[in-house]
Order: structure tokens, then C-alpha cells, then sequence
């Protein structure tokens, strides 16, 4: 009885995962396409006026403006300049540097929790953490290849995009302590429209959507709220253990779109730097799972 539902939970989080991987993959084409004509804080501030129209919507047709309150506000601002920061920097890196290095890079986010989680959340720091730390980094420097001829603005924007999701990823898991999805979804999409008006406006020149903007800032908006769904929803069903090696999926994925859209390399390195990331990870999810296991039984 136990392998059925076990394949049937793989099943319904390899599903989700396709729609995380395409939403993400999505938004990263969307944001190149649109980058011409508009900065990262115009992106941000237009993505955010799709996402409160969604929130807003579903509050209202689901009867749960109840669950909308004004608690933990602060909480809720730092992890929303967090969120902003990082998604502004993962913005601009998406148009200057290959797509599969940013991707490569925003998946060292999680082995920046894993350092900065004692600090921030009081966790302890484990042998375990410490070697994915360790293969991450050196994942990190395979990736980056940080002499004059590789490290760029982009390099450097795109690993500093992941700290700053990182930090988000903490104080989201303080609210989810006394708060539900939608309302951290509220004022995220809420905060980070007023972040991105001061922003976009602080030059006094915003520029307007036109019939070719349009299109793809909508599908921004969208792709940023389903691909976050979609991720939460592969969490709800199974294990970290199943639902991140297929979130690394993205970076294949990504870098074949990259190379039929934008006749970007293959490069290996990247792959081989992703590996050791994927690895650091995946080894720190499996012996945290071991742990609770045996705490578990004891």
C-alpha cells in the first residue's frame, strides 16, 4: 500500500515541478524581452500591479480578507526588500550573463541559509552543513571562474541575488510560523508595488507598457506568482528530497532555451559547478531528513 502512494505523491510533485520549471523559465525570457524598454524597478513595479490584482482577486472571490492583518509588519517589510533586491538583481543578470550561469547561481541561495541560518534563525551549524557548504562554494567558483576574463556585473549581481533570496527564504519561515500563504502573499505583492513606484519614479522618468511590453509583463507577473505556487504545492505533497533534484531540471532546461533563443553556449563548467551545488544540497536535505527521522523513533 505504502509504494503506490509513494509513487503517486512523486507523480503529483514531478507535475508541479513542470509548472515551476516553466514559469521560471518563462519569467527569465520575459524579463530579457522586455528589457530594452524598461529598468529593473519598472519590471518590478508592473510585475507587482499583476500580482495584487491577482491576491486581491482571490481574497475576494475566497471570502478571506478575515485573514489579512496587519501583524508582523516588520517582518514582513525585510523580507520584502529582501525579495525586491534579490529580484531586481536577478533581473538585470538574466539579460547581460548566459541564462543557465544565473540559474546555476540562484541555486546556491539554499547553502546561504544554511550559513546565515544561525545568525538569523538560531539553528546550529551541523558537519553536514558545513560539506555542503564547502560544495557549494566550490560549485560557486566553478560557475563564476572569478578571474578578469569571466567575472562580470552579472556574475557578481546574479550570486548576490541568491543571498538576498536566502534571506528571504528565513523571514518567510518565521511568518509561516503564526501566518498563512495569502496574507505573506498580500503584503508581498502590496510592499513591493510600493517599492517599485519610489524606485522606478525616483528619476522622474517611468516608462509606459506598449503593445509589446504588455504582453510579457503580464506574463511576468503571472509566471512569478505560479511558479512560487506551483513550488510550495510539490512541497505540500512530498518530500525535499523528491521535489529538489527535480527542481534542478531548470538548469538543463533553461540552458536549451538559452541556446535556441539566444545562440548561448553549453558551457560545461557551469553544469559541473550546478553538479556540486545540486550535491551540497541534496546531501544537507537527506541528512537533515536521516535526523528527524531518528528523532523520530527515539
Amino acid at each position: 500500500m505504502n509504494q503506490p502512494q509513494s509513487e503517486s505523491q512523486i507523480g503529483k510533485a514531478a507535475l508541479w515541478m513542470t509548472g515551476a520549471i516553466a514559469s521560471f523559465s518563462a519569467m527569465a525570457v520575459a524579463g530579457r524581452q522586455v528589457s530594452f524598454a524598461l529598468d529593473t524597478f519598472e519590471i518590478m513595479m508592473y510585475r507587482s500591479v499583476v500580482g495584487v490584482l491577482v491576491i486581491c482577486a482571490l481574497l475576494t472571490f475566497g471570502g478571506n480578507w478575515h485573514k489579512v492583518s496587519g501583524r508582523m509588519l516588520g517582518t514582513h517589510f525585510l523580507r520584502n526588500a529582501a525579495h525586491f533586491t534579490g529580484q531586481n538583481l536577478w533581473f538585470y543578470a538574466v539579460t547581460v550573463i548566459p541564462l543557465a550561469q544565473v540559474f546555476a547561481l540562484e541555486f546556491t541561495s539554499p547553502l546561504w541559509v544554511i550559513i546565515l541560518s544561525p545568525l538569523f534563525l538560531g539553528e546550529r551549524m551541523t558537519k553536514p552543513r558545513v560539506i555542503a557548504g564547502i560544495l557549494g562554494f566550490v560549485g560557486i567558483l566553478l560557475v563564476a571562474r572569478p578571474d578578469p576574463g569571466n567575472l562580470n556585473i552579472g556574475v557578481v549581481t546574479a550570486a548576490s541575488s541568491a543571498v538576498f533570496f536566502a534571506l528571504t527564504a528565513m523571514f518567510t519561515k518565521r511568518l509561516t510560523r503564526k501566518q498563512e500563504v495569502i496574507e505573506i502573499m498580500f503584503w508581498l505583492t502590496t510592499m513591493q508595488l510600493a517599492l517599485g513606484i519610489l524606485c522606478a519614479g525616483i528619476d522622474g522618468d517611468v516608462a509606459l507598457p506598449d503593445a509589446v511590453t504588455a504582453p510579457w509583463l503580464i506574463l511576468i507577473g503571472f509566471a512569478g506568482l505560479l511558479a512560487h505556487f506551483c513550488l510550495t504545492s510539490a512541497l505540500s505533497v512530498a518530500p525535499a528530497t523528491v521535489v529538489v533534484p527535480i527542481d534542478f531540471a531548470r538548469l538543463p532546461v533553461i540552458a536549451v532555451i538559452g541556446m535556441l533563443l539566444y545562440d548561448e553556449p553549453l558551457d560545461l563548467f557551469v553544469f559541473a559547478g550546478a553538479a556540486l551545488i545540486f550535491g551540497g544540497n541534496y546531501y544537507n536535505i537527506l541528512s537533515e531528513t536521516r535526523a528527524a527521522r531518528r528523532a523520530v523513533r527515539t
